[in-house]
């Protein structure tokens, strides 16, 4: 479905200039914006992707990863095409990677009450915006956050932190939690292998924490790219100086896309981040793409809270928020 675009101003001669990521594209009529779904039409910004979902699962929460929000529930997960980003070594390329600039896939025609229904008919809790960048549909996905508060379901985005103010100001009444994908620590990084830059997702991350939504971190470790200690250290005392309550999840890299060269990360490095982390101070640090270490220990006493078998929930033994041998306040959302 083509819709008009929200957050975008009408230029001089025809031209539109897109507000909705760190981009900022000035699109000429005619053409379209760096994510490939956004086009001007005779001096307006329309959005291609309007409800196409490409991609639509029930997942473990765990999956997201959000490991301190409802742990242990399904969410309703969506996705359309397309990405602000050029990461070259996406892992869901197939589908984000592809644009409507080039007529290179569609979706199914879903509306948001299509969402809502199916979510809670399977037991949902949330819905997560997730697969590829929820910005570039964020039309589609701030008609359905809406619906879904209506009806006491709990909204996710999964994102690159791309999101200028003015976008996250306007989902904010809606947006219950985000993991934000930190790639790296670096701008040479982020411009190289993203096509994007790295300060407009500090200051991202650091506004949504301040606007009191969820905040979880991810990092994929590409070795050789983002794998030094320095740059490990880099990362978390970052995040620690945002909050020392939110989640980093170290992830390991696998070969995908057009990266294909690089091994991927050992269990050594990602052990190393661990320990970086928390020497930074961080109180919940876990290794992602793994069979390791998972569980959710409470940062005072050390009990075990929450025990997990990859995505699977085995034990979750927090007492209304607390540790129930402690009485710590353990930080996240729960039921």
């Amino acid at each position: 479905m083509i819709k008009e675009a929200m957050l975008y101003e009408r230029l001089d001669a025809g031209k539109t200039h897109c507000c909705l990521c760190s981009h900022r594209c000035v699109i000429l009529p005619g053409k379209f914006g760096i994510c490939g779904v956004r086009q001007n039409i005779d001096g307006k910004l329309y959005t291609f992707v309007y409800g196409d979902i490409i991609a639509l699962h029930v997942d473990p929460i765990e999956k997201k990863p959000l490991y301190h929000f409802l742990p242990g529930t399904a969410s309703y997960s969506i996705a359309t095409i397309g990405c602000n980003f050029k990461c070259q070594f996406c892992q869901n390329w197939e589908i984000s990677q592809v644009s409507k600039r080039d007529n290179e896939a569609s979706g199914k025609d879903t509306k948001p009450e299509d969402i809502i229904r199916d979510a809670k008919l399977t037991g949902c809790k949330s819905i997560s915006y997730t697969y590829t960048e929820p910005t570039i549909f964020f039309e589609y996905a701030y008609d359905v956050a809406k619906l879904a508060k209506k009806e006491g379901l709990y909204n996710n985005f999964v994102t690159n932190g791309y999101m200028t103010a003015q976008a996250l100001e306007t989902i904010r009444p809606y947006l219950d939690s985000a993991n934000v994908d930190l790639k790296g620590f670096n701008e040479d990084y982020y411009k190289k292998l993203c096509n994007a830059h790295l300060e407009p997702v500090l200051e991202f991350i650091k506004a949504m924490k301040k606007s009191g939504i969820w905040v979880e971190i991810t990092t994929l470790i590409i070795p050789g790219q983002n794998d030094s200690e320095q740059e490990l250290k880099g990362l978390a005392e970052f995040i620690a100086s945002v909050g020392a309550e939110i989640p980093w999840h170290v992830s390991r890299f696998h070969p995908d896309y057009k990266y294909l060269d690089s091994a991927p990360t050992p269990a050594e490095t990602l052990r190393t981040a661990k320990a970086i982390g928390e020497k930074a101070g961080l109180r919940y640090v876990y290794a992602g793409n793994t069979r390791e270490d998972n569980n959710t220990f409470c940062y005072n006493c050390g009990n075990l809270l929450v025990k997990r078998i990859i995505f699977d929930v085995a034990e979750n033994n927090i007492d209304t928020g607390k540790c129930w041998k402690c009485g710590t306040k353990i930080d996240g959302i729960f039921l």
